[in-house]
């Protein structure tokens, strides 16, 4: 009698429910294929976005002995193979992010919250915050604004109490685990040449001063329940945006000096133990990247890159890490515009980017704001930008983009202390990332851009054959 499930039909098939997703515990990693090693002791669960399906539960895979070979692509897991240690993915707390979470009741509100943050829902745990205003902003501002104030005397973060580290508070209460890094889209303008917020490049007589900017930050959110982990010199070092928004351009012996001889000895003698991560820009900077952890001082206070995705490829990542391969690696933004014809089912194109940056060393995902309306607003800059969820400007109606969908791939089954493992493949056309969990759980992620298909999946003594549908991430777990 034959099966009367073809294997159209198995492509066809998922069951929802996110509730499945308890059977997927934390995170850890490694690289390389095994010529013995322990053969998989469960059945693989699986999730699946594709066509209506978003990260829903798909029907287990069972392991079959490996031996005879079988046609088709074939991907390899090699977990003996370890690499970098996963830290956790996350967002942006922007300006225009808080706001908008500020416009729903406050029921709606923690229920969304729940749902990002919430380690049994996505978990985000890796976050970003603004040092000031970003061009996601309801007005651009600064803790300083105003004629120059050398003695900082009227720094003040108090336009911040009022959504944002509220918001905060609230996350870091459902997910104690919170990291948050910080990034300044402009000093104060008095600092610039051009004495603007828009644009313009940082005046360098000022550095010392920026130092004890970043001091007072850290410590003011420090003392209202929002400690920052890291920072970063400024978002998009190599940028003026036109002067459309707030911006400043840092010459590379800029940056270098001001991390190096006022913001790592201050951050020491201050006793702060925020990180410094330099660059926070695109993969096509990373020959600056490199030329800037040749200053064994500047290594000393930030031996630590963060990425963006918009210029450039994810293996320049791996260029720097040739060069310095004690660095730490961190993607710390991408996001993509309202604009795009596919903003809403784009999930294989950023799950592509993802998998790309943890290939290439990173610890972390920290995607752009998360969340905006549905024109990407409040934005003071020339982007329409996509909030990871859209908030309905008038109905509070929420929707989550494509990119929302991917992250929830990596996000919902990848735990901090995780750490990358090997995974090989000729297939073409085919994205792959795999993890190991610190509870041992292999965790591999699967992005295919183009038509169904299926793949071999080949762990020790051990396949499985995994069918693919159209357009889709696939998430995978076994222990």
């Amino acid at each position: 009698m034959n099966d009367p499930t073809s294997r159209r039909d198995f492509l066809k098939i998922s069951a929802l429910g996110l509730g499945a997703m308890t059977a997927v515990p934390g995170a850890t990693a490694s690289t390389t294929m095994p010529e013995g090693g322990s053969s998989p002791s469960s059945d693989i669960a699986v999730w699946v976005t594709a066509g209506d399906k978003r990260f829903a539960a798909d029907r287990p895979i069972p392991w079959q002995r490996a031996a005879p070979k079988v046609a088709g692509d074939t991907i390899y897991l090699d977990p003996s193979k370890k690499f970098q240690e996963i830290l956790g993915f996350g967002g942006a707390f922007t300006d225009g992010a808080c706001y908008m979470f500020n416009q729903l009741a406050p029921s709606a509100r923690e229920q969304l919250l729940h749902e990002l943050f919430h380690p049994a829902e996505m978990g985000l745990n890796v976050c970003r915050t603004c040092i000031g205003s970003s061009d996601c902003s309801t007005v651009a501002y600064t803790y300083d604004d105003g004629e120059e104030d050398r003695e900082l005397k009227r720094f003040s973060i108090a336009r911040d109490r009022e959504y944002i580290l509220p918001v905060l508070r609230q996350a870091r209460q459902i997910n104690p685990d919170l990291f948050l890094f910080a990034s300044p889209w402009s000093p104060p303008g008095w600092m610039k040449w051009n004495r603007s917020m828009l644009g313009g490049s940082m005046n360098r007589k000022y550095l010392g001063t920026y130092a004890h900017y970043f001091v007072k930050f850290l410590q003011a959110y420090g003392a209202e329940g929002a400690p920052i982990q890291a920072v970063t010199s400024q978002n998009e070092v190599d940028t003026d945006q036109n002067g459309a928004m707030p911006a400043c351009v840092w010459a590379q012996e800029c940056e270098m000096e001001f991390i190096s001889d006022h913001l790592g000895p201050l951050l020491e003698s201050s006793k702060l133990s925020a990180k410094i991560w330099i660059l926070d820009h695109n993969y096509s900077l990373w020959g600056r990247a490199v030329c800037e952890l040749e200053d064994p001082d500047v290594r000393r206070y930030g031996n630590a890159i963060a990425w963006h995705c918009y210029s450039g490829t994810a293996d320049m990542i791996s260029k720097a890490h040739d060069a310095h391969p004690d660095a730490e690696m961190y993607w710390t933004e991408g996001g993509g515009n309202l604009d795009e014809p596919h903003c809403m089912d784009n999930w294989a194109k950023w799950s592509a980017v993802l998998s790309g940056a943890l290939r290439n060393w990173c610890r972390s995902l920290t995607v752009w704001n998360l969340a905006l309306d549905e024109s990407g607003k409040p934005n003071i800059g020339p982007y329409p930008c996509a909030g990871l969820v859209i908030i309905h400007s008038q109905t509070k109606e929420l929707a989550r983009i494509g990119l929302y969908w991917a992250l929830a791939h990596y996000a919902r089954a990848i735990k901090r202390g995780a750490h990358r493992i090997d995974s090989q493949t000729q297939a073409n056309g085919l994205e792959h990332v795999a993890v190991e969990n610190p509870s041992g759980q292999k965790v591999l992620v699967l992005t295919n851009p183009g038509p169904a298909r299926f793949v071999q999946l080949e762990v020790a003594a051990s396949r499985a054959s995994v069918p693919l549908r159209e357009n889709s991430v696939s998430t995978l777990a076994w222990s």
